[in-house]
């Protein structure tokens, strides 16, 4: 995902799910500061269009990836970041990611599953969506208004994590990405050769991965 302003302010949590929020700046800092940003992958690499393998092994390797998207994902002025944007075959993405509200949320979510909402609570919100893996292009995209994502943090331990707005879209948009989904996939075959024109008219900002 492509990046917004980025406001700190802190709201309640319902306890089910992890707190994203408090010190969201340090911990964002930390983790970049121990990574090495890493060029990012564009449509047509292979790796983007095939689901990634399940973490099966939360160790030192696992951490250290995690530390360089966070890394890959500042240098690209990105919002989220799935492991295959940077090359890497697993199931894992980082956010540093504004809700509507302007609230911070600072995470990462290891083998993402997003919950299946009830279609009579589904508020969809066809707003602009970009990707830093279509650097350049943007398109319209409904997608609910409201997310819940569960998974495992870096230690193996089970979490959730939800979103609301432009929050709830990069958790969705993060969690694609891992099953081989780009947004673009989502499109009509017309806005997807728009998206396309788009991004082959601009020189992304950030170092990518060409395509041979």
């Amino acid at each position: 995902m492509t990046e917004h302003e980025q406001i700190d302010e802190a709201p309640e949590q319902s306890s089910e799910f992890i707190d994203d929020v408090t010190d969201a700046e340090a911990r964002e800092a930390a983790h970049r500061e121990r990574g090495t940003a890493r060029p990012i992958t564009v449509v047509g690499n292979p790796v983007l269009h095939r689901p990634c393998q399940v973490v099966t092994e939360f160790d030192d390797k696992l951490a250290q990836l995690i530390d360089d998207m966070f890394a890959s994902q500042r240098a690209a002025e990105g919002v989220g970041l799935a492991a295959n944007q940077i090359g890497v075959d697993l199931r894992v993405f980082v956010y540093d990611c504004p809700d509507d509200d302007g609230v911070r949320h600072v995470g990462h979510v290891v083998n993402p599953v997003l919950d299946e909402l009830p279609v009579e609570s589904r508020v969809l919100d066809d707003s602009d969506e970009g990707c830093l893996s279509v650097p350049g292009a943007y398109a319209p995209l409904p997608r609910p208004d409201y997310a819940i994502v569960r998974g495992q943090d870096m230690h193996g331990n089970p979490i959730a994590v939800h979103g609301t707005g432009y929050f709830a879209r990069c958790l969705q948009h993060e969690t694609d990405h891992l099953y081989g989904y780009l947004y673009i996939d989502r499109l009509s075959k017309r806005e997807r050769k728009d998206a396309l024109r788009q991004m082959a008219e601009l020189t992304p900002k950030y170092e990518t991965v060409p395509n041979d």
